[in-house]
């Protein structure tokens, strides 16, 4: 007898609601798809378990016998689930400072609601981490070409500022306009920074570039006054360097932050991510 785990769950719902539009909502699938579930339900068990109408659904006698099992097995089912789920890890790269408060509710929510844990793991390239497999999925900032066959969410566009080293003299503005940076050193991370030449059009890019390989170099070479550099503004209240200080910036662009996986990566545990991700995706 071919039943499947839908048929019971669909089964189960609509007895619960005792509703197919309810239980279509719940299960997030339409209501006519609901009833064929239902209806090859029946079909194969040769039964009828559910008396319907315009304006109630009713168990049948039958129905109410067998609902009794189905919720046993679908119960037995989930804490079987359950104990494999604990040990489940999703693998979440990232290349400096997580954006916040985005992480913490998306990371909450989503070990919340599947009892997977997430991993976070430091890269100097995420993407390069993703290809290797090494990494489940990445977040992302700035633009950049995805690997080949990677899917992409963007999230979210974070704020830019600023900054540069305790005795620089920007240190004297109230502010930086995007389009004076150009007159200015500029200290770029080329692996994961989001703030570079390409940001500018030919004539309006920085004449003098100095280039460090991730943010940790970065930093340092800003804090030592050898030029300055742009961030998202997360960087403001998550850095703690005395040697730096940051300065707002006008008129510039917001630097995107996505999600890059590929989609033959634990496919369902991802998906829950996403899902989770996305509530969270406007930050607060």
């Amino acid at each position: 007898m071919d039943v499947e785990l839908r048929h019971l769950r669909a089964f189960a719902s609509v007895a619960r609601h005792r509703s197919f539009s309810r239980a279509a909502e719940e299960l997030l699938i339409t209501q006519p798809a609901l009833s064929r579930t239902v209806a090859q339900l029946e079909g194969k068990l040769s039964v009828r378990l559910l008396d319907r109408s315009s304006r109630h659904v009713e168990l049948t006698d039958t129905g109410a016998e067998f609902l009794v099992h189905v919720e046993r097995v679908l119960a037995t089912l989930g804490q079987a689930l359950a104990v494999v789920s604990h040990r489940v890890t999703l693998r979440l790269g990232f290349s400096w400072l997580l954006p916040d408060p985005w992480t913490q509710q998306t990371v909450s929510r989503f070990e919340e609601t599947t009892g997977a844990t997430v991993s976070l793991t430091r890269t100097d390239d995420p993407l390069q981490a993703l290809r290797q497999r090494v990494l489940d999925i990445a977040v992302v900032r700035g633009a950049f070409d995805a690997p080949p066959g990677a899917r992409t969410m963007h999230l979210f566009d974070e704020p830019r500022i600023a900054v540069c080293s305790e005795h620089s003299d920007l240190n004297r503005f109230d502010h930086l306009d995007w389009t004076d940076v150009q007159h200015w050193t500029l200290v770029v991370n080329t692996v994961s920074g989001t703030t570079g030449p390409w940001s500018w059009p030919v004539d309006q890019r920085p004449d003098r570039i100095i280039e460090t390989a991730n943010y940790d170099e970065w930093l340092e070479t800003v804090a030592a006054n050898r030029g300055i550099g742009i961030v998202p503004e997360v960087a403001q209240r998550r850095t703690q360097h005395p040697a730096v200080r940051f300065v707002p910036l006008t008129n510039a662009p917001a630097s995107p932050v996505s999600l890059v996986h590929f989609p033959d990566a634990q496919r369902t545990l991802i998906r829950r991510f996403l899902d989770a991700a996305v509530p969270a995706a406007v930050p607060e």
